[in-house]
């Protein structure tokens, strides 16, 4: 599999789109005004404890105070979630704390006391003491020796504990210890910093964006890194040649003058990802809808006819479904719960395919996945790791005329409640006359289809009632002045 990596730069914000086989598959977007939060250190100042919620408030310097659950607090590498939380922390007491997910919609940050740190082969944990070995890496026998190799590495002496990465399999030993020598360092730096910071205040900031890009995601896979800004490039030559010399000669600084995005087609993926619709190649297509709770998938046949018979064009929409979801999920960067409607099918032979076909595409994906299969109503519950904002709640905002319903008041419904509204201004006040102000489609059937409701109005109230077009008015925004 061919892979590369875009990055456009801009002084407000940095975008980077992952390209498999020249198709973009995952987009991450940091602005200026708005940067990441995971992995950031601060020392924070509890605010408010919860015991029936086991959890508490932390402030940590942010417009919303912080969510820390009692199972997230962990001391000399033992998890106190054991322990009543009012047991462990008081109000304004001061602990150092860890943002594991960045504030979603109305949610403040998500936290934790268990400190990690992230390097490029090895994350390190301070107050743990095991190696432990990625999940992504399922052969039991590759797993012990990469925990024996570092075992061997590493001083009898040594404090904390480490996580071995997938790009530990192919690092070489003085590359581990590099890792190992940088991770100490950066805890040691914490650790003296922590000590005089003041309270509410960041103690350690992660990498930015295309230096995390460069620390965890580069690959033996990866072909090249094109940066489109020769300060930011600069800066990752410098990074690589630091903590990441493998991946020094895949950087390349793009100097075209056509915008890298618009090269590669990704401006027109960004607007597509934007949409509700998602058009298959066979004629079928994808409504996705996404709530606070969860996000849901209609798969919908649409013009595909060319199966031998309906139950064989079902499952071939099906399983390019299952195929575009795991991409749209990426790219999207929908999280949480997902619940997926396939058309239904008949053969079980058939299900197991398409189950199949979706864990076999959401394999490929970085963050943790879990697909539990077919409920008895013929949906597919499955989970995907939310730590940050979907690609839409960062680049839009809810309509003001719906106000993210998706849908309007029809003009009808409006003029309904404007006859409705001028009876009650009518029996509350006395005035001389009655206007209306609203948009033109609904003055529109005042005038027409509901001219005679709005002329029995004006004979019962015994007032008069004028109609004035508002242009800047939305089909559900109306006002009655009293004259």
């Amino acid at each position: 599999m061919s892979e590369e990596i875009l990055i456009n730069v801009t002084p407000q914000e940095t975008r980077i789109a992952m390209m498999e086989n020249g198709v973009v598959q995952e987009l991450q977007i940091e602005r200026s005004t708005s940067l990441g939060l995971v992995g950031n250190v601060y020392r924070g100042v509890v605010c408010r404890v919860l015991p029936g919620m086991q959890s508490a408030f932390v402030e940590i310097g942010l417009q919303r105070a912080a969510f820390l659950h009692a199972g997230d607090i962990f001391e000399c590498g033992q998890s106190d979630s054991q322990l009543p939380i009012q047991a462990v922390l008081h109000e304004g007491q001061s602990i150092m704390v860890q943002v594991i997910k960045e504030p979603i919609g109305t949610k403040g940050a998500r936290l934790t006391t268990q400190i990690s740190i992230a390097g490029r082969f090895l994350v390190y944990l301070p107050q743990q003491d095991h190696i432990g070995v990625s999940q992504r890496i399922e052969n039991e026998a590759e797993r012990e020796q990469l925990r024996a190799r570092l075992v061997g590495l590493l001083p009898e002496d040594r404090v904390g504990g480490y996580i071995i990465r997938t790009m530990s399999e192919t690092a070489t030993d003085a590359e581990l210890l590099a890792d190992v020598d940088y991770l100490t360092k950066t805890w040691a730096h914490i650790s003296a910093k922590h000590k005089t910071a003041s309270d509410r205040s960041l103690v350690f900031q992660d990498l930015n964006l295309p230096m995390r890009v460069l620390r965890d995601v580069i690959c033996a896979d990866t072909q090249a890194v094109r940066i489109d800004s020769s300060e930011t490039y600069q800066k990752l030559v410098e990074f690589a040649n630091l903590y990441a010399i493998t991946a020094l000669d895949k950087l390349v600084h793009y100097s075209g003058e056509r915008p890298l995005f618009d090269l590669y087609s990704i401006e027109k993926e960004i607007e597509h990802a934007m949409s509700r619709k998602v058009e298959l190649k066979s004629g079928g297509y994808l409504i996705f809808d996404q709530t606070e709770a969860l996000t849901t998938v209609d798969v919908n046949t649409g013009s595909f006819v060319s199966g031998k018979n309906l139950s064989d064009t079902i499952f071939k929409t099906n399983l390019e479904a299952a195929q575009c979801i795991a991409r749209q999920l990426r790219l999207r960067n929908l999280g949480g719960i997902i619940i997926i409607d396939f058309i239904d099918m008949d053969e079980d032979t058939q299900r197991a395919a398409v189950l199949g076909e979706l864990q076999k595409a959401v394999a490929l994906d970085r963050s943790r996945t879990g697909v539990n299969g077919f409920t008895p109503l013929g949906l597919v519950e499955m989970t995907r790791k939310r730590t940050r904002e979907s690609l839409a709640h960062i680049l839009c905002e809810p309509c003001s005329a719906c106000q993210g319903r998706g849908e309007l008041k029809t003009a009808q419904t409006v003029c309904y409640e404007i006859l409705r509204e001028l009876l009650r201004e009518a029996r509350q006040f006395n005035a001389r006359e009655l206007r209306v102000l609203a948009a033109p489609k609904v003055i529109d059937m005042l005038l027409d289809e509901e001219s005679q409701s709005l002329a029995n109005l004006s004979d019962f109230i015994g007032k008069p009632i004028s109609l004035l077009v508002e242009p800047s008015c939305n089909q559900e925004s109306f006002d009655i002045i009293l004259m």
